[in-house]
């Protein structure tokens, strides 16, 4: 299964939003190798677990490890949340200028590991 199987089995309206999450994080890490892991489209950094999203009936779910939502906690406070995940519900705007961000952190958090 690629990324876009993967979206096609949402509605139309989901499979935009989709698209979008998509689009925000290649646009913040244009190098990451995109694939399908744990059943959702994953993204990996120099080998790097980057982020992760899914679809789901009510949210989509995004992924970027305890350490992606630690420095974003006050902007995502409104947000349904797990250990390293967070629910952007489907019936309010998704914030793709927060993903972003979070993106661009994990992107900043694995270039410094590179040498360790």
């Amino acid at each position: 299964m690629t990324v876009d199987d993967y979206i096609q089995t949402f509605p139309a309206e989901v499979q935009a939003l989709l698209e979008q999450v998509r689009a925000t994080i290649l646009a913040h890490a244009p190098a990451a190798a995109e694939g399908i892991a744990y059943q959702m489209p994953a993204y990996k950094l120099n080998g790097k677990p980057l982020v992760y999203f899914a679809g789901y009936k009510n949210h989509i779910g995004f992924y970027a490890t305890p350490s992606g939502h630690a420095g974003f906690a006050r902007e995502l406070a409104s947000y349904k949340q797990g250990k390293g995940s967070v629910q952007f519900p489907l019936d309010q705007p998704v914030p793709f200028d927060l993903i972003g961000r979070m993106v661009a952190f994990k992107v900043q958090e694995i270039a410094g590991r590179k040498g360790k």
